[in-house]
């Protein structure tokens, strides 16, 4: 009795022994380890970037790297790459390699003249995603998005109606696509209902980022007697012309473009047009992130009632301080609004349009030739605007034709 009474108490031991040992064999989690465990995503989303223009441009590709690193700060299992200044012409080759070197899972093409390199690798790499900016192509892994601005521009043009003395406006243009026709229409639009008297006139640069080709037609256009100024180009370059004029005595005003710029030109930059990229950069991606392989395509496209589209020279100032006054002291007349200071009616038109209350598309409105492009009381629809390819009747200056 005593051998076996030895014996169990030997295994007794053994066994609590051993499952002390299995405790400390780390088969069980601590709580505080599961929990921490359970908070880890399973897996990285990682996103690459193609850039027309390098991130330093102050405009376009600038706005698209704030965007990104705004959801990058947000979504925290998101990994991103990006490529700058890339040809439009080279743009499949860097694709290529975001796929096979980079392992992105998806791709953004940030410029127009992506879209057909776009379209090839969303039909060479089915199992990647793509979005295209700007562009209306689309395939079962290709998007396209887009934050528009014909609103600001229309608003700024409100501005540039009562500020010209000479009844001359100048827009330099990048290329005649129908996104920049669509922002020159706009801006050309807010000018007439301001200055019936006023013409808009376009210098084409064919660029998208060239300060010295900016800065030339900018130049002409002063010459030719403008007294204010908008673009589409990357660089600071035609704020910098405003600038240099008043500095010397000539009123030149100009607005920003896509980014903030009014500090290359304080005494110059009236307003503008800003761009806020992150948040639908923020939806994309995690939508994609939360259904990668059941993700259903689609298109986005936001303005002023998304927060997508801003107006000012500057984040958080619709209007340059320096020039509240002067705006003041000008009145704009229209049917719907009645009389009232400039400052008051561009303010109420924005609210107007951030609450889709009213749209500067909004006939009659005839080209240059007199045609008449949309009947009176109607409103363009977005499938009209992304493909416009005519100037409305008070812009000075041809479409070239390819």
């Amino acid at each position: 009795m005593k051998k076996i009474g030895s014996v169990l108490i030997v295994l007794i031991i053994v066994g609590l022994l051993f499952g002390t040992l299995m405790g400390c064999g780390g088969k069980k989690e601590t709580p505080a380890k599961e929990a921490q465990k359970a908070e880890q995503p399973a897996k990285k989303l990682k996103a690459g970037f193609l850039y027309i223009g390098p991130v330093g441009d102050y405009g376009w590709s600038n706005a698209h790297d704030v965007g990104r690193k705004y959801a990058q700060s947000k979504l925290p299992w998101l990994e991103t790459v990006i490529v700058e200044s890339v040809p439009e012409g080279d743009a499949i080759r860097i694709i290529d390699r975001l796929v096979n070197e980079e392992k992105c899972d998806v791709i953004f093409t940030t410029s127009f003249g992506y879209m057909d390199d776009t379209v090839k690798a969303a039909e060479k790499y089915k199992n990647t995603l793509f979005f295209h900016c700007s562009g209306f192509k689309r395939a079962p892994n290709l998007g396209t998005y887009f934050a528009e601005l014909y609103q600001m521009y229309y608003l700024n043009g409100l501005m540039a109606g009562v500020l010209t003395q000479s009844n001359k406006v100048g827009y330099v243009g990048a290329f005649p696509i129908s996104e920049v026709i669509r922002h020159i229409d706009a801006y050309a639009l807010g000018v007439k209902e301001a200055n019936p008297k006023a013409k808009v006139e376009v210098r084409w640069i064919f660029s998208w980022y060239d300060p010295a080709k900016a800065k030339e037609a900018a130049q002409s256009l002063v010459a030719a007697g403008a007294d204010v100024l908008a673009f589409t180009e990357d660089s600071p370059s035609v704020i910098e012309v405003g600038q240099e004029h008043m500095k010397k005595g000539k009123k030149v005003y100009t607005f920003s473009h896509y980014s903030p710029m009014q500090k290359f030109g304080e005494d110059s930059v009236v307003s503008g047009q800003l761009v806020d990229w992150g948040p639908m950069y923020v939806k994309i991606l995690t939508d994609v992130y939360n259904g990668q392989k059941d993700f259903t395509n689609y298109d986005l496209w936001w303005l002023a009632a998304e927060n997508a589209a801003l107006l000012g020279g500057e984040i958080g100032q619709p209007i340059n301080p320096k020039f509240v006054d002067l705006l003041k002291s000008k009145k704009i007349k229209s049917k719907d609004l009645g009389e009232m200071n400039a400052y008051d009616y561009v303010m109420k038109r924005y609210e107007q349009v951030k609450a889709n209350q009213f749209e500067p598309f909004t006939g009659p409105i005839k080209d240059q030739k007199g045609v008449e492009r949309i009947p009176a009381g109607k409103k363009a629809d977005p499938a009209h605007l992304l493909s416009i390819e005519y100037f409305v009747d008070n812009v000075v200056g041809e479409i070239p034709r390819k």
